[in-house]
């Protein structure tokens, strides 16, 4: 079997991926109340491990688990980016769905049982702020990390429940730009320092900035057009890509400023 073949029945063609159907209340994690209780217990976790218990890990403990943690997520972003890839390759039918998914479009098929599995990862990368605390490094837990982590997951909820327009892009983008970064979260754990940290943050800005010009294509379409799926949910959307784009180009300014003017 070529490679192509097998690729495609696995991450696309596969009966559980090909037949899925998000379903609210019978999916599992697809109830009102499931982010809302993730979260709680989130935040709570922060609070007691950062102001109660405070545990701290020694590194050479740490750093393997840490070790592991970034390669689960750095090949599940990789098969999240290139599966709804695949998956929106051989189902849509031309570009235009990918930016605008017509009214009442159905939770259901490849495309969207990736959404699923993006939304389930984004519980997954709460592990991210565990390895902080039980590092002991308190002062690397700042609001964008707490926040980013929290509202991500309903992001991801809505895109499920409003089959939200623009979200196979949105998906490979941020999937692809998580790849670079947990890779090189990956070599700093294993004691490596990369020279590209800067790389990273520039694709993150860069992502964010894209998805204003996405925006704009689709609102575009919905205007001109018979409308397009979900469009209500980009409000969230919009605004926090906003709030994530002001924080990125602060804290690149912030970060780099002093190399700069070695220079």
């Amino acid at each position: 079997m070529k490679l192509s073949a097998f690729l495609m029945y696995c991450l696309v063609n596969q009966p559980a991926i090909q037949n899925f159907t998000w379903i609210r209340n019978v999916t599992p994690a697809s109830s009102f109340q499931f982010p809302l209780i993730t979260e709680a217990c989130y935040l709570c976790i922060i609070f007691f491990l950062s102001r109660v218990f405070r545990l701290r890990v020694p590194p050479a403990v740490l750093k393997p688990i840490a070790a592991l943690y970034n390669t689960v997520i750095l090949f599940l972003s990789f098969i999240m980016a290139l599966g709804c890839t695949l998956s929106t390759i051989s189902h849509a039918p031309d570009v235009h769905w990918m930016i605008c998914l017509p009214p009442n479009t159905p939770p259901s098929g490849p495309v969207f049982f990736w959404a699923y599995i993006f939304y389930l990862s984004k519980i997954l990368e709460f592990v991210d702020t565990l390895l902080i605390l039980l590092s002991g490094s308190i002062q690397r837990l700042t609001l964008l990390h707490v926040s980013h982590h929290v509202v991500v997951i309903n992001m991801c909820y809505v895109w499920l429940w409003t089959s939200q327009s623009l979200f196979p892009v949105v998906l490979v983008t941020n999937a692809s730009v998580h790849v670079l970064m947990y890779a090189y979260y990956l070599l700093c754990a294993l004691g490596v320092r990369p020279k590209w940290k800067r790389l990273v943050t520039t694709c993150q800005i860069a992502q964010f900035r894209a998805s204003f010009g996405a925006l704009a294509l689709m609102l575009g379409y919905h205007v001109s057009g018979p409308g397009c799926s979900g469009v209500w949910g980009w409000i969230l959307n919009f605004l926090f890509y906003a709030w994530l784009l002001f924080h990125f180009l602060s804290f690149r300014e912030q970060a780099y400023k002093s190399k700069f003017e070695q220079k």
